[in-house]
């Protein structure tokens, strides 16, 4: 029993981190306080400089664990060999977290759910506008999409770590969970005719936001309670896809 609840325990902890990767993401993260950090992996193939002799300073100043590690074990540990400058960071994402703990602690919600969006740049955009507006968490799917990188981070301008996002190996399946607790589904559509102004939304609400070209799947498409449209003037077909996070998330 014991052994089950350590277990348990490392695995939630482990679901929170996020490895981070090049020497100016790293730096970055290493001088903010606010941003928890489990550990910093170096290659023992780097040429000493300044930059990375203040990434240990840091490490050191904050007792972070510092990990050397051969050229090929980091790259296995950064996942983007060519990217990351030998060097890599494991963040603790204290806002990240699973569906089951968010419906156990939200009686009431918008959420926004992210069917294969795949630019960083979006993704970034829209955890800001989440952030900053009437959004209690994202939905990301980890197979499909943009994931948390480095391009993200910088996109979102430090908003990541504020924002719950709640990771998901199946949307639809996780969408259905949420309906079955009382959620309703909206889809944008260009062919819906309800204003997503004049909606009245429930206290248990989830947007979901398509491909940026593709738009949603069909999957998703057929789990939607509704279909809204926010209306274009001028001949203009669609708005990008952070662009639309933004005007739901101010709602």
């Amino acid at each position: 029993m014991k052994d089950s609840q350590e277990y348990l325990a490392k695995k939630a902890f482990f679901d929170k981190v996020l490895t981070i990767y090049g020497r100016n993401a790293v730096m970055e993260a290493l001088e903010d306080d606010s941003i928890t950090i489990h550990k910093l992996h170096l290659s023992k193939s780097n040429q000493p400089n300044e930059q990375l002799q203040r990434m240990t300073s840091l490490a050191e100043s904050r007792c972070i664990e510092i990990r050397y590690h051969d050229k090929a074990s980091l790259s296995r540990i950064s996942k983007n060999a060519k990217q990351d400058q030998g060097v890599a960071l494991d963040i603790v994402l204290e806002h990240f977290g699973d569906e089951e703990n968010f419906l156990q602690t939200h009686q009431s919600y918008r959420v926004i759910a992210l069917d294969g969006v795949t630019n960083p740049q979006n993704l970034g955009m829209i955890i800001r506008s989440c952030a900053a507006g009437n959004i209690d968490a994202i939905l990301l799917p980890t197979k499909g999409a943009a994931q948390i990188s480095p391009l993200v981070i910088k996109a979102s301008v430090g908003t990541l770590f504020k924002m719950p996002i709640i990771k998901t190996s199946n949307l639809a399946k996780t969408l259905q969970n949420f309906q079955t607790n009382g959620a309703k589904v909206y889809t944008l559509s260009s062919y819906a005719k309800e204003n997503y102004k004049s909606m009245q939304y429930t206290d248990r609400t989830i947007f979901v936001l398509g491909n940026e070209s593709e738009g949603v799947s069909e999957a998703v498409e057929n789990l939607s309670d509704e279909s809204i449209i926010i209306p274009m003037q001028r001949g203009v077909e669609s708005l990008n896809v952070a662009v639309t996070a933004s005007l739901l998330a101010f709602l």
